[in-house]
């Protein structure tokens, strides 16, 4: 394994404040520096992305007074990958007296990330996750509603309450419209100026600082420099590595991959979320996956036939010959475990071959039950659009025939490191939403995206990025700075390299490639021998990829071939460290499954004593050794223990 990387110093979270848990981020806001209204105008924030939390953020700073760049390579921030949200968005309000409270939320998620988060920031995200929804609320996001008024409720996995908040299946939609007319209110008043259709491709970092950043036009290829007193990256994650998953094809790893080749630690990358509930590989002509929401499995039954190869239509297989597998070994909480659980449930069945549908490679998930309990115009009003977009996809009728799903990468725990304030290694580097490591440990609870996304922008970051601007304005710099012109030679090398190879293979054969060596060695489960062959598999298609990749036209003109060839080559680089992530964590916890470390019931076993650490990976170059820099994961609040939700 020293081959494959060194260890270097640990690393430890400055920020953090000590003291009673509940007190903490009271105590940080309190402590953060503050800037006054005059001197924000004087300052200036780049923030990338335009998702939750990058469009709530541009529009609490830019509320705020300060100057704001905001970026997104779509031709709108409503076609941010977080409009496709389904399900819901979690907050310890307790509406249903079941039980509820911050302290519950902020256990649950602690237990549903296998014991890998930091409780300090946890315990924040459950205490934001309140006035979230109020926020919300005043925008006028159309949460479902009870009969008598008051906010409705359903419950996703990994819980024993109702918590989740949700508009039908259109959850992350409405709230992102809600966020989007926060930005352009801003955009509107002059303190946000928008950028589409441009993509980050280099970090600026002069003289220890995060300064700017190197974008391109997408439309006209041109290469430009933008310059700010901080740069926040909210760019969401990397589950695209994979090629099929349930992001938008679009989403990509390069604005988080590019700041750690200049110096930002890259957390978990090894720790993926795959999601049970998802439209099962129908044929090699797929570019992603389809998600279901998991609000689904509140009311669906899961199960396969009892019999392997059983092939009758699902409603001609009699209750006595189906598996409820789920509800069967997870009594307490039956179809809603948490998703790493119910996954690689699916898989064992289907490995079993008791799985259904073309390849085996699906279970059932069955309303039969739900639409005899509660009428059909209950259901439809609950999932009406789910429904409908199932029935379009598969040609069924789910009110009729069982849907069949199958799990599909879907989120990534890990991400660049930051500290309780949501800063990186870098400094002035701040990071929010998905595209940090911090909140959910080695497994995210449903729902709980969302909650991270807007609790980062508009509460934790316009808090906490105080601390950091009461030392600005910094000097300014420009396109004539050593440090811009050589991110700019860079990015212009390497769109010059990409274009001269002129090979015989197509970008997305390269990326289909690796992300079938991902998925069957760096997947739902984990060897040393499978991800040992996958490092030597990447390394090798990397190496054909820059002697062999085909990328046609030129780079001024709209390029989408360039664009992708540009986003692969950094998922090549990030494929190989997450696999050394994975190697070296012999243990399994949440969406980390080494096959080699299970109980005896085939559930993932932990070991604390080893690896009760973040691993935060330091870049020493393409091919290098990676230093690996450990964290320490302390509990006072929870005791570690192995998760049980049987």
């Amino acid at each position: 394994m020293t081959e494959l990387y060194t260890e270097g110093a640990p690393i430890r979270d400055e920020k953090a404040p000590d003291g009673p848990i509940a007190e903490r981020w009271d105590k940080r806001r309190f402590s953060a520096r503050l800037v006054n209204p005059a001197n924000r105008r004087k300052l200036s924030i780049i923030i990338v992305g335009t998702g939750l939390a990058g469009a709530s953020a541009a529009a609490t700073l830019g509320e705020a007074g300060y100057n704001i760049k905001s970026f997104c390579y779509q031709d709108s921030p409503r076609r941010a990958h977080s409009i496709a949200a389904q399900g819901g968005i979690n907050a310890a309000k307790n509406y249903r007296n079941d039980g509820d409270s911050i302290y519950r939320l902020f256990y649950d998620t602690v237990k549903g990330g296998d014991y890998r988060a930091r409780e300090s920031n946890v315990y924040r995200l459950a205490q934001v996750s309140v006035e979230i929804i109020d926020q919300c609320v005043a925008q006028g996001v159309p949460f479902a509603r009870e009969y008598g008024g008051l906010l409705d409720n359903r419950s996703f996995g990994g819980v024993q309450v109702s918590r989740t908040f949700y508009a039908r299946g259109q959850t992350g939609q409405q709230l992102l419209i809600g966020a989007y007319q926060a930005l352009e209110r801003q955009v509107a008043a002059g303190t946000v100026e928008m950028y589409t259709r441009h993509e980050m491709l280099e970090l600026i970092v002069a003289d220890g600082r995060a300064r700017g950043i190197v974008v391109r036009d997408m439309v006209t290829g041109e290469i430009e420099t933008h310059f700010a007193d901080a740069v926040v990256l909210a760019t969401g994650g990397y589950g695209n590595v994979f090629f099929l998953s349930t992001n938008a094809m679009g989403s990509n790893v390069t604005a988080t991959w590019r700041a750690h080749r200049k110096g930002a630690l890259f957390a978990n990358p090894c720790y993926t979320q795959i999601h049970p509930t998802c439209i099962p590989v129908s044929g090699s002509y797929q570019s992603k996956l389809t998600l279901m929401s998991e609000s689904l499995r509140n009311d669906g039954r899961i199960w396969v036939p009892k019999q392997r190869g059983d092939k009758r239509d699902p409603r001609d297989i009699p209750e006595e010959e189906r598996d409820y597998y789920l509800e069967r070994m997870y009594p307490s909480f039956g179809n809603l475990v948490p998703r790493d659980i119910a996954s690689r449930a699916a898989k064992r069945v289907c490995d079993e071959g008791r799985g259904v549908g073309p390849g085996g490679l699906g279970v059932y998930l069955d309303f039969a039950d739900a639409i005899k309990r509660l009428g059909r115009p209950a259901v439809e009003a609950k999932y009406g659009n789910l429904f409908d977009m199932y029935q379009r996809i598969t040609g069924e009728n789910p009110y009729e025939v069982p849907m069949r799903i199958y799990p599909a990468v879907h989120y990534t725990m890990g991400g660049l490191w930051v500290d309780y304030d949501l800063q990186s290694t870098i400094p002035g580097l701040f990071v929010a939403g998905e595209a940090n490591f911090s909140d959910h440990g080695a497994n995210r609870l449903g729902a709980s995206a969302l909650m991270q996304g807007l609790a980062d922008g508009y509460f934790v970051l316009p808090n906490t990025i105080n601390d950091y601007l009461a030392d600005g304005p910094f000097e300014k710099i420009d396109e004539n700075h050593p440090a811009a012109k050589e991110a700019v030679e860079s990015v212009r090398t390497r769109v010059q390299k990409l274009l001269s190879i002129n090979g015989s293979r197509t970008v997305d054969s390269f990326h289909r490639e690796l992300g079938q060596i991902m998925w069957d060695y760096c997947g739902m489960e984990r060897t040393e021998e499978g991800l040992n062959k996958a490092i030597a598999l990447i390394r090798e298609l990397r190496d054909e990829f820059w002697r062999d990749v085909k990328v046609t036209g030129v780079n001024e003109e709209l390029n989408q071939t360039l664009e992708r060839a540009n986003r692969v080559a950094d998922f090549l680089e990030l494929a190989e460290l997450m696999c050394i992530d994975a190697l070296h964590r012999r243990e399994s916890c949440g969406g980390h499954f080494r096959a080699e470390s299970q109980t005896e019931d085939g559930e993932a076993l932990r070991h604390d004593d080893e690896f009760a650490y973040v691993a935060a990976w330091e870049f020493t170059g393409v091919g290098k050794p990676p230093v690996l820099h450990k964290e320490k994961l302390e509990y006072e609040y929870v005791e570690m223990k192995q998760r049980s939700y049987k």
